[in-house]
């Protein structure tokens, strides 16, 4: 009797651990966790120590988004095999999200990448970590290593291309390696942000109500009042939130990791005491004449100082990275679902660059020389021939932006060439287009909670890795080991590869104990990729190889297979 869709009946009796370790990664290729769990608790059953049954319980914890439950088993699965590359990658996935523990997950990705050099998945691992903790040049050095070996890889051509953007996680301000929860941090994130928002508006629109009620309606004194009542507010707001963050001692390394965090509390700071200043000079009853620049300088700072640092951001983020070539590496990526959205996200990117190249160079022309517009004909190709390689036909806003933004550009060169207004009209008109097309695209994005054209949109390629099979030794392996009269231990040492006679013993769960001479154990302790041999004395003919991870715990070396080679020595006319 099989098994149904539910897996309510029909369970084989004899099916052995390994079988329901498969079924459980069929059903989770398939997008059943929830079923994938319950054959690899099974399998877990029958063989407590069956390694690839605790990683797939992980694996299957992980898909249903329970980070907390998928950290035993895989810690259970490198207990069991301390030297399963494939353990070591499970646990490093799932320790990278667990509070306090961002070091254990790079320290076992490090070692997934020892045991298994040959190996892609260590090695993207170690550059997802890198990315996440914003080390891009690191991130990509890990990624091109990989794509020299697999130029198909999908996630790194993703990841790489991210770290081409200078892309940020969505928690800038959290440091990984912190002992602390990312949502103690995103609440103190929050009270901050909130904090210098509210400050800011408030006194942005203090000050405006306060000069109109001063200068067109002669309330000065009422003004003032109103002006001292505002300041009472933003000490209200200001112990309130900052009763909400809670975690003082770790603010400044925060604002310090999130630039833009630190950019907008500071301004906002900035924005009381200039309109306390400001307050102050307009209740002089006598103000020189020479105050008056820096009294309207005050009240800039007051009122510009959050579209200034809107208008610098959107630059900022527009110029970081190299969004050209990771475009490219986007469109390599094929047809995966975070490729096909980066490179989306990258064409808006890459359209704001063309504004804001587009918007200062007309300007100036249309200011000094009109004849220097013809420059802007050369500007929109990078942005079509990105289109055309990308051929990004999912996104009506970006395709309107970008036509309009070709259409600015020769019209403004006819404008300013052959002296037409009609030119500069038209061109100077589809740049304004562009800014509200995009402005209606973020707003719409925002009111369906989608991802907008900002790259706040931008995501990682995360696929899950560690549910590999392990090897197993069939029965005539382990009968060659039981058997053989003399087993023979290969392993390199600086001055080349080395061999010695040893002791050994197969477990239950497929490992290899070992007893070998000390020499071997320092050289192992560097390079624990060792080679055991075995002749079988009951098929004399008949030799094993076993290539794998050697670990040395307490007086005997546990090697984990990687790969089992099985063949027959030559006959009399093969040696002659």
């Amino acid at each position: 009797m099989g098994t149904d869709e539910s897996d309510e009946k029909g369970d084989i009796p004899d099916r052995s651990p390994r079988e329901w370790c498969a079924e459980a990664l069929a059903r989770l290729d398939a997008g059943r966790p929830e079923s994938a769990l319950r054959a690899a608790r099974r399998a877990a059953d029958l063989d407590p120590a069956n390694e690839w049954a605790h990683r797939l319980i992980s694996l299957a914890h992980e898909r249903l988004g329970r980070d907390a439950d998928a950290t035993p088993p895989a810690e259970q699965a490198v207990r069991l095999s301390r030297g399963s590359w494939s353990a070591r990658l499970r646990l490093a996935a799932v320790l990278r999200r667990a509070p306090g523990r961002w070091s254990e997950a790079v320290a076992h990705a490090e070692h997934a990448h020892r045991f298994a050099p040959e190996e892609p998945d260590p090695q993207v691992m170690l550059g997802d970590l890198a990315l996440l903790g914003g080390d891009h040049a690191g991130a990509e050095r890990s990624y091109l290593a990989v794509l020299d070996r697999r130029p198909e890889h999908a996630q790194a051509r993703v990841n790489l291309g991210l770290a081409l953007l200078r892309w940020q996680r969505p928690r800038p301000h959290h440091d990984p390696a912190w002992p602390l929860d990312p949502r103690e941090t995103g609440r103190a994130r929050r009270a901050l942000e909130v904090w210098s928002r509210q400050v800011r508006l408030l006194l942005a629109v203090a000050t405006l109500a306060i000069a109109a009620a001063a200068l067109r309606l002669d309330w000065g004194r009422q003004a003032e009042a109103g002006g001292l009542v505002v300041l009472a507010l933003v000490a209200v707001i200001t112990i309130r939130q900052a009763r909400r963050v809670g975690i003082w001692p770790y603010v400044p390394a925060m604002l310090g990791r999130d630039p833009w965090l630190g950019t907008a509390v500071v301004s906002a700071a900035m924005s009381v005491p200039a309109f306390a200043a400001w307050l102050l000079l307009a209740a002089v009853p006598v103000l020189p004449a020479s105050f008056d620049p820096v009294w309207a300088g005050l009240a800039g700072i007051v009122v510009l100082g959050w579209p200034v640092l809107a208008a610098v951001r959107a630059l900022a983020d527009a110029w970081r990275g190299r969004p050209v070539r990771a475009l490219a590496e986007f469109v390599r990526a094929g047809s995966e679902r975070s490729a096909r959205r980066n490179a989306g996200v990258t064409l808006w990117i890459v359209l704001g660059r063309t504004w804001s190249v587009l918007v200062p160079l007309l300007g100036g022309a249309l200011v000094m020389e009109p004849r220097a517009a013809l420059v802007a004909v050369v500007a929109p190709y990078p942005l079509l021939r990105c289109y055309r390689r990308v051929r990004h036909r999912g996104d009506a806003w970006l395709r309107v932006a970008i036509w309009l933004l070709v259409v600015a550009a020769p019209a403004c060169a006819v404008g300013g060439v052959l002296g037409q207004v009609w030119g500069w009209r038209i061109g100077l008109g589809a740049l304004g287009a562009v800014a509200a097309v995009f402005v209606l695209r973020a707003a719409l994005a925002w009111w369906r909670g989608g991802p907008g054209p900002w790259r706040a949109s931008l995501i990682m390629c995360d696929l899950p890795v560690g549910g590999a099979p392990s090897v197993a030794l069939d029965p005539e392996v382990r009968q060659a080991f039981a058997y053989a009269r003399s087993i023979v231990l290969s392993y390199d040492d600086p001055l080349g590869p080395r061999v010695v006679g040893a002791v050994a013993s197969v477990t239950a769960a497929g490992e290899l104990r070992l007893i070998a001479e000390p020499a071997a154990w320092a050289a192992i302790e560097s390079d624990p990729r060792v080679a055991v041999f075995a002749a079988d004395p009951l098929q004399r003919r008949f030799w094993v190889e076993v290539r794998g991870v050697a670990q040395a715990d307490s007086d005997v070396l546990r090697v984990t297979p990687k790969h089992v080679l099985v063949g027959e020595f030559p006959g009399r006319h093969q040696r002659r």
